[in-house]
């Protein structure tokens, strides 16, 4: 395989960046991405990266190596769009990005100096708080004398994630500030408050029909189940992923035994079939079964 800067790898992105410019042409493009704008195109960027994830979730190369396409076709297409109204392209973005990367890698790139892995995150993070002042600073004075730094670096740098990993990225943030609990019976505490304030609330909207103030009381339950997951080490978007697959898994064996039909079928008799799935699986597996 040749380097990053060989002459087949540059040849195929600019090959790559000539058709996504040919699909925005004014003069017989495709309609559908001449219409596409940052706005409009967020959905389809936040879809790829789960789907990159989950390629890799999978471990097969060859879906990999196709979704990282379709997530680096939403870099060349917003790029193209920019370079269309005369405000970036694409290789401004991979200038801005190198300049990063050899800015926050000092380690590397100049005398700083990173023994493992922990020191290199520490070098990190204190480059981009410095980052981050240095832009509040250029803005505006009122950015200078902020009285919530870490509340206004947390609003701008999880704007853009998916709300569980942005949640686990303000706990974890908090909890390094010194936002934290004792222990983790103090955690598990504050989901027992917030899962019977969420019950209160269910029973509110039934009643009322307005499901405002339940659906904030869910968001502060999930909230504080990605702080037991922060405490307990694990990664609650790759738990709620993994739980997707095995219920997908089980449902496709409950639905084929009914013949893809579910209509009039008791609870109990779907829920026998459930559990008949679930065996099935751990059999498949090697796992023992449950009592």
């Amino acid at each position: 395989m040749g380097s990053p800067s060989s002459t087949p790898t540059l040849a195929a992105l600019a090959e790559l960046i000539a058709v996504v410019a040919r699909l925005r042409d004014p003069e017989g493009g495709c309609p559908w991405d001449r219409e596409q704008t940052h706005a409009s195109l967020v959905p389809y960027v936040l879809e790829e990266a789960h789907e990159v994830a989950d390629a890799i979730r999978h471990g097969d190369d060859q879906h990999l190596a196709e979704e990282l396409g379709d997530l680096l076709m939403q870099v060349v297409l917003h790029a193209q769009i920019a370079s269309e109204e005369g405000r970036f392209d694409l290789a401004a973005i991979a200038a801005g990005l190198s300049a990063k990367l050899v800015r926050r890698h000092p380690h590397v790139f100049a005398e700083a100096e990173a023994a493992d892995s922990a020191a290199v995150k520490q070098l990190w993070e204190a480059i981009k708080t410095e980052e981050q002042i240095q832009r509040q600073a250029a803005n505006t004075t009122e950015a200078q004398t902020s009285a919530s730094p870490l509340s206004d670096r947390l609003a701008g740098k999880v704007r853009g994630q998916p709300a569980l990993a942005g949640a686990m990225t303000i706990s974890k943030k908090a909890a390094a500030a010194g936002f934290e609990w004792d222990g983790i019976d103090g955690v598990w505490e504050k989901v027992h408050e917030e899962l019977d304030e969420l019950k209160e609330a269910v029973d509110e909207a039934r009643a009322s029909g307005d499901r405002a103030h339940a659906q904030e009381e869910l968001g502060d339950l999930l909230f504080t189940l990605v702080n037991v997951a922060r405490w307990c080490g694990i990664d609650p978007e790759a738990g709620l992923a993994g739980t997707n697959r095995r219920f997908l898994d089980r449902f496709s064996r409950v639905e084929a035994a009914l013949g893809g039909d579910l209509g009039g079928r008791s609870i109990q008799e779907l829920e026998g079939l459930w559990q008949q799935a679930k065996a099935q699986i751990r059999a498949e597996n090697g796992s023992p079964a449950s009592p």
